[in-house]
């Protein structure tokens, strides 16, 4: 850890006097306005509409469920691949355009990673969109939306953690827990560092409060969030230490955590997720290839054997783990070669689940000049090769699990089966059963009668 991170981490525990309680703000206020939050991405951008919920709940905005209903509209964006960013600019097109045929003053703007990446030019680009905001702006917000003229505000601060701003949750059994933000990789693909800013974690007092809190509302499960969430550390708490503190909030009955890099994942964050019931055995462990010649173009910061030596250390300390990855195929300069090392070492790893992409050349990113020297015809055909091989693995894991028993926490009704129950077991599978007396935020186990690749579905046990 360098000194930049010990002086900044020490001024935020000396800083944190006080948190925000948004329903008093809101009692407070006598005009309520509306805001509806539209979220793309991943779960740093769940966390963060959240967190701009509560932020905007503390000067009097109330959040609604539909476009129609509100004051503000705020799209809260990411800039991971393209796609996504095209999605975005239609939906808040489409937006202005419905504004322009309604009586009422809305304004609209952008959030979060597409807000930062596209900075420059988007209110040139986007007539009619009123402001955008950066992921260390949000406190700032309120005050963007007094301006009568499109403003922005995407200024990066490498001491921003909003450890004094309450997130305004929505219902369910499982919490966000931002516990760092920003990233140091810099991964030659990837945007994040360049919109989120570089690592800082938020202190450890504050998390272990937020965590009780969390508990206090009734939630049972929480996920650690972070873009490196594994890098996390706070004076001489890193990120096992973290793990052992929380496991020790009374209500957390689960915690999980996501994404950690492997070159972060120390023997102190595998003892305690050995030690502590309460930490899923379940990892997402992203690879992205499985040619040591792509993951050094990647500049990704370890080896093929150096993963495959972590994933046995880890399968050794915690033998029911299971494990998910990310991979990436068609980057520049792979080759046939480097693309069937992919498929072996996925098949050797024995994935109970991977995300799997077509590379995106994404602008802002070093790897944004390269080359591309893979068709995007082969591009979808790697693709749909690992995504068939990964179905029939995880296929095969699962029917592995028929007449085992398996603890379930209980969230909702299961979208296929309406009249059934769904919820996760500890590594992170859903699990469909027949109807019972069981509410969501209950544990009840469950024995595994049939399977697919991505469900499994029994009876739950002494019902």
């Amino acid at each position: 850890m360098g000194p930049e991170k010990t002086e900044v981490s020490a001024a935020l525990r000396a800083g944190y006097k006080r948190r925000v309680d948004s329903a008093t703000a809101m009692a407070g206020d006598s005009w309520e306005r509306t805001v509806f939050i539209e979220t793309y991405g991943c779960q740093m951008n769940v966390s963060d509409s959240e967190l701009i919920a509560g932020v905007l709940a503390a000067r009097g905005y109330r959040s609604v469920e539909s476009p129609e209903l509100a004051d503000v509209i705020l799209l809260n964006t990411c800039a991971i691949r393209e796609h996504a960013e095209t999605r975005v600019a239609q939906r808040v097109r489409q937006l202005i355009s419905a504004r322009r045929r309604s009586d009422r003053r809305v304004r609209i703007g952008l959030a979060g990673c597409m807000a930062q990446h596209h900075r420059d030019r988007l209110l040139e680009v986007v007539p009619g969109l009123d402001f955008i905001v950066g992921p260390d702006a949000y406190r700032r917000l309120p005050d963007l939306l007094e301006s009568e003229s499109p403003v922005a505000d995407v200024r990066l601060d490498r001491a921003e953690v909003y450890d004094d701003v309450a997130p305004a949750r929505g219902r369910g059994v499982r919490a966000w827990l931002t516990i760092m933000r920003g990233c140091n990789r810099f991964c030659t693909f990837c945007i994040v560092p360049y919109v989120r800013g570089r690592e800082r974690s938020l202190p450890a007092p504050v998390l272990i409060d937020e965590a009780r809190r969390i508990a206090a509302d009734g939630y049972k499960e929480i996920i650690l969030l972070g873009q490196t969430v594994n890098a996390y550390r706070d004076a001489d708490t890193d990120f096992g230490a973290l793990l052992r503190m929380l496991a020790e909030v009374r209500g957390i009955e689960r915690i999980r955590f996501t994404s950690p890099h492997p070159a972060d994942m120390t023997e102190s964050a595998i003892a305690a997720m050995r030690d502590c019931p309460q930490v899923c055995p379940y990892l997402h462990l992203p690879l992205q290839s499985g040619s040591d010649r792509m993951l050094q173009e990647m500049d990704r910061g370890h080896t093929v054997a150096d993963y495959l030596d972590l994933v046995d250390r880890m399968r050794r300390a915690i033998p029911d783990l299971a494990l998910s990855t990310d991979i990436i195929v068609g980057y520049p300069g792979e080759t046939v070669a480097d693309f069937e090392a992919t498929s072996r070492i996925m098949a050797s790893v024995g994935y109970d689940h991977a995300f799997l992409f077509k590379y995106s050349r994404r602008e802002g990113t070093r790897a944004y000049r390269l080359e591309e020297t893979v068709s995007e015809a082969e591009k979808t055909r790697r693709l749909e090769r690992l995504i068939a091989e990964q179905g029939e693995r995880a296929a095969r894991i699962n029917r592995s699990l028929v007449g085992q028993t398996t603890a379930v926490l209980v969230e909702a009704p299961a979208k296929r089966q309406p009249e059934w129950l769904s919820g996760k077991n500890p590594q992170f599978k859903t699990v469909v059963f027949a109807p019972t007396s069981a509410r969501p935020g209950d544990i009840v186990d469950v024995e595994i009668e049939s399977t697919s690749s991505h469900t499994l579905k029994g009876r739950q046990l002494g019902a």
